[in-house]
């Protein structure tokens, strides 16, 4: 029985899960130059089923108008926690570069980055980008629908 305290404690701090891990990721939304007011963009992960997970970021200041970013505002009923993942809307032509804490679990395992894209007076672009968030996929750039010229993220 003297060596069974030993064992005991390693089986135990093996049982103990691990902290989950996360990375910075690097985004980036250039924005074609549409001749419009500021574009409102809302960057969000989806599941493997298209299920909402968390907002990355808010360009949107007015929560009166994010009802015009409507993939988003749909999968969550208007009312995402966005304190301290917002900031002001991006110009025609400008580019949007934002940093953002990602858990590694997220990569390779099915998730999506979407972009939904609104101008005042202009044309609301639901899911403008649809990326998966793969390692082999970052740094490469991705074309939009709408407003946005390129998307892309990095590691």
């Amino acid at each position: 029985m003297k060596h069974a305290w030993p064992l005991a404690a390693v089986a135990g701090a093996l049982a103990v899960p691990s902290v989950a891990s996360a990375r910075p990721v690097a985004l980036e939304a250039e924005l074609n130059n549409y001749g419009g007011d500021g574009a409102y963009l809302a960057i969000y992960l989806t599941d493997r089923t298209g299920r909402y997970q968390s907002t990355l970021w808010l360009a949107a200041p007015k929560a009166k108008y994010w009802r015009h970013l409507s993939d988003w505002y749909r999968v969550t009923g208007g009312k995402a926690k966005v304190d301290g993942i917002s900031g002001a809307s991006v110009g025609a032509g400008k580019a949007l570069r934002v940093t953002v804490e990602v858990a590694d679990a997220l990569l390779d395992a099915g998730y999506e980055i979407h972009i939904d894209t609104a101008v005042e007076k202009m044309k609301e672009n639901p899911s403008d980008v649809v990326v998966p968030l793969t390692v082999g996929g970052a740094g490469k750039p991705t074309p939009g629908r709408g407003y946005v010229k390129s998307f892309r993220y990095t590691l």
